[in-house]
């Protein structure tokens, strides 16, 4: 993170965009309550490194374009001139793709610009009697735009814009929404604590009369290494918007399981952490694994892969390329992979 900030016009630009973003889509958000939540692909990361870290993780500091779509402070003119490409094949055949640039604009602040595309592929149309009719398609999209700005020489603070469209068959929608975030960073300890406010916003075009929500949600993040061996370690607090996260045990899964209803002290908090652990021995390479215990209490059922709420990373740097990739297998049934493909270009064209 850069170390020598500038209290200049662009800060207080910044400042006032977050402020009036935060109170205009939190009313817009209050006004749709009793609705029902859509856009939940904006949770998906585009970056492998977190999604092999669990899935959720707003305070690593990394010197990648695509660890920032989380966390818009995590975004600096460290970056250079970055393109970051990402690929997932997730479940049921859908498709994830993603697409990033990042560039620093002053010695204290940066912006980025990206696009997301979820395709849910060829679905069979029905009528009201059941009747076969032909097949549909159905997809979403987000394009983004970041900045970034070091508040002090520790702390950095960021927003992110997006406009999203979905198209279902015959129907569609618009939404715009933001995140905004902060992240303090102590690079003589290598610790970083963050907090992000994600998907303020709402719908400006609904598919009918009913109002979808979008996915607010409030993240809490702490990264530090350890000084005896190059291992860096996360956890990371998501859904604090709210605490009673319920879920159903349905034991074995036989016919004479009985359904449990976990409401629990305990599991409610673990429902909302997610515990990653990297190994860094140098610049140019990294490994690492995530615990995402609300993902295989999702996947409450006898077919859930032991290693459910597990995932892993992997990746490497060299001569201005970087190449990540992570898999997790939350379902016997339903193994997800994603890559990621990051281009330097300050560093190609040196």
């Amino acid at each position: 993170m850069n170390k020598n900030p500038q209290g200049d016009i662009t800060l207080r630009i910044m400042s006032v965009v977050a402020a009036i973003a935060v109170t205009v889509f939190s009313f817009v958000a209050k006004g749709a309550e009793g609705g029902s939540t859509a856009y939940n692909f904006l949770d998906v990361t585009q970056s492998t490194r977190i999604y092999g870290l669990g899935g959720v993780n707003v305070s690593i500091v990394e010197d990648n374009v695509m660890t920032s779509d989380q966390n818009p402070a995590l975004l600096g003119p460290e970056v250079g001139k970055q393109i970051g490409l990402g690929y997932m094949r997730n479940m049921g055949g859908t498709n994830y793709a993603s697409v990033r640039y990042g560039m620093g604009l002053t010695e204290h602040s940066a912006f980025a610009v990206g696009v997301r595309y979820f395709g849910y592929g060829s679905m069979t149309s029905t009528d009201v009697t059941g009747q076969v009719t032909g097949n549909f398609s159905a997809s979403d999209i987000a394009v983004s735009l970041g900045y970034s700005h070091d508040i002090t020489d520790r702390l950095r603070g960021g927003i992110n814009l997006k406009l999203i469209t979905s198209s279902y068959d015959h129907y569609s929608a618009l939404a715009l929404g933001t995140d905004i975030g902060v992240n303090y960073y102590n690079d003589e300890e290598d610790s970083s604590v963050s907090l992000t406010v994600s998907n303020l916003g709402g719908q400006i075009k609904r598919f009918n009369e009913s109002y979808d929500r979008l996915p607010i949600d409030v993240r809490l993040g702490f990264t530090r290494s350890l000084s005896a061996a190059p291992i860096r370690l996360s956890v990371t607090a998501f859904n604090l918007t709210k605490w009673h996260l319920p879920y159903t045990d349905v034991g074995d899964g036989t016919s004479t399981s009985e359904f449990k209803t976990k409401d629990k002290f305990a599991s409610n908090l673990f429902r909302h952490l997610v515990f990653a652990a990297e190994v860094i021995p140098n610049d140019n390479f990294y490994i690492g694994i995530g615990y995402n215990y609300k993902n295989r209490t999702d996947m409450s059922t006898y077919s859930r892969s032991f290693v459910s709420g597990f995932s892993a990373t992997a990746g490497f740097n060299a001569r201005g390329f970087s190449i990540g990739a992570a898999v997790a297998q939350h379902h016997t049934g339903a193994a997800t992979f994603m890559v990621n493909l990051g281009i330097d270009l300050d560093e190609i064209l040196r």
